[in-house]
């Protein structure tokens, strides 16, 4: 029986070592998890200030790319309604000056035209030197005859005013439209590094959504892990008692044992007594132990 008891305390106990090995196993493993777990986590956590960096420059861009789009619209405006002043009053300098130069009985555009012609003339065609001469001769008298004509124009005070308002119109025309260039490379330069911070932004957000989905599987395996872990605790708790109540048993056993031998051997010195034969001190604790003294 002692035998048979002991065996099975050993199984318990061999048991237990077992659990606990594979408990200690599991916690390592578990702990382990849990700091990859949060290694990624601080991962992500700086990924997402860079995240939120670039939003921030995003906005920053976006919003300075629209205010330069609508100051490139309102100087659109400005010049568009110069451009339009600059044509009416160019249309009065031709009228005035068809007025004025019919007084000196020619026309200004159409010397201008003729003038345009002898000269393609010139360029294009094959002639005699003698030809040539006689060409170079005509376009100069219109030469002469146009600057005539202009130089009596510039002293009407009508038209000398109207010219005057040409030039600084077309002035402010053509400051409209280099202040539109600059403002409309303004607005592309913010547009390009808007795009390049959103393919920036996109590339850390993929990089946050695979370390998240790393991070939540790792969390399921750990929780698993635990899970078993504590299974295991358990299972050991569980030993722990029945070694505790077995090892109770076995006392209580071996102290039955003892009395019953005790009582035993107490019953045949006593039978002796009876039978008048002298007892030892041996026989005396005996009987005494076995409280029948």
């Amino acid at each position: 029986m002692g035998s048979i008891m002991s065996d099975s305390v050993d199984d318990l106990i061999k048991e237990k070592d077992e659990l606990q090995n594979n408990a200690n196993e599991l916690k390592d493993k578990r702990n382990n998890l849990h700091d990859k777990s949060k290694k990624l986590a601080d991962e992500r956590d700086i990924l997402n200030s860079t995240i939120r960096n670039l939003r921030n420059k995003i906005s920053e861009h976006k919003k300075n790319r629209d205010e330069l789009n609508e100051r490139v619209k309102n100087t659109k405006d400005q010049r568009n309604r110069l451009n339009k002043s600059y044509s009416e009053i160019k249309k009065k300098i031709e009228e005035l000056e068809k007025e004025r130069s019919s007084a000196f009985g020619a026309n200004l555009n159409v010397l201008r035209k003729q003038i345009r012609t002898l000269e393609t003339e010139q360029m294009t065609t094959t002639m005699s030197p003698q030809k040539e001469k006689k060409l170079i001769k005509n376009i100069s008298i219109l030469h002469a005859k146009i600057k005539e004509i202009e130089d009596k124009l510039n002293k009407d005070p009508k038209l000398k005013k109207a010219l005057e308002e040409e030039k600084i119109i077309k002035q402010k025309a053509e400051k409209q439209h280099d202040t539109v260039e600059k403002l409309a490379s303004r607005a592309q330069e913010e547009h390009e590094n808007m795009m390049n911070l959103i393919k920036q932004l996109d590339n850390q957000v993929k990089k946050v959504n695979v370390i998240q989905e790393t991070i939540v599987i790792t969390k399921i395996e750990a929780d698993k892990v635990h899970k078993e872990f504590i299974d295991c605790v358990d299972k050991i708790h569980d030993l722990e008692r029945k070694i505790t109540t077995t090892h109770e048993k076995k006392r209580k056993t071996k102290k039955a044992e003892e009395i019953t031998a005790a009582h035993k051997e107490a019953d045949e010195i006593f039978e002796k007594f009876k039978r008048g034969e002298k007892l030892s001190t041996e026989d005396l604790m005996a009987l005494q132990k076995a409280g029948l003294i």
